[in-house]
């Protein structure tokens, strides 16, 4: 994975915070659990572990063990703390290139503190506190206590579920010449001076390829 941006405060704390905004439904828990990986920066290197936790995913996590069962059933069905917890650990591992399998014996009967430490350690200083959370309205966007909770920080979005305003970045990269980047895009984590090198050089030999000066 790579390394988030840091924003300060105490990931531990930050982390608990977001235990008074429990039980949630399952929709409330996947909503969460992805807002807060993408609000925390984490960019697997891995491709085929990008993808944010889904209502199957948890529900197949709780079918193998990974992810302790809920209180109640069907959709009186209830996911506290720890069910968070397990769900954000094993997708960061999985976003360290580790497998359900490996993932099942490194788990087997670690305590939830433990686990805790583990993925606020992971998350990093950039995990922001539960009151400043921001969430994308949509079909997946949290409801029940977690909406209501995180409703006056949601981003804006369009008709289709897409951001609709966002904060971006401009990028110099030659005289006459800007690169537009969402504020958030993982590039501008690592070396934006770099990434500007890299397209100035693409644009020179693009101009020798054609013979343009």
């Amino acid at each position: 994975m790579t390394a988030p941006e840091t924003r300060g405060g105490d990931p531990l704390s930050n982390l608990r915070g977001y235990a008074t905004l429990a039980p949630w439904n399952l929709r409330d828990l996947a909503a969460l659990a992805g807002a807060l990986l993408d609000a925390s920066g984490i960019y697997p290197l891995n491709a085929a572990a990008r993808a944010r936790p889904t209502e199957r995913t948890i529900r197949f996590y709780v079918a193998q063990g990974l992810v302790n069962k809920p209180e109640g059933r069907g959709t009186a069905a209830t996911y506290n703390y720890r069910h968070l917890l397990q769900v954000l650990a094993i997708k960061l591992r999985q976003m360290e290139g580790a497998t359900l399998e490996k993932v099942a014996t490194e788990f087997a009967g670690l305590t939830g503190d433990v686990i805790e430490r583990r993925v606020a350690s992971a998350l990093g200083a950039a995990l922001p506190p539960s009151d400043r959370l921001s969430v994308t309205p949509g079909e997946s966007a949290p409801r029940g206590r977690v909406g209501r909770a995180m409703q006056f920080r949601a981003v804006p979005s369009g008709e289709a579920g897409q951001p609709r305003f966002r904060s971006t970045h401009r990028l110099e990269v030659a005289p006459g010449v800007e690169l537009l980047l969402d504020a958030h895009h993982p590039a501008l984590r690592r070396d934006p001076e770099s990434l500007a090198r890299a397209v100035r050089q693409a644009l020179d030999q693009s101009g020798d390829a054609t013979g343009e000066p």
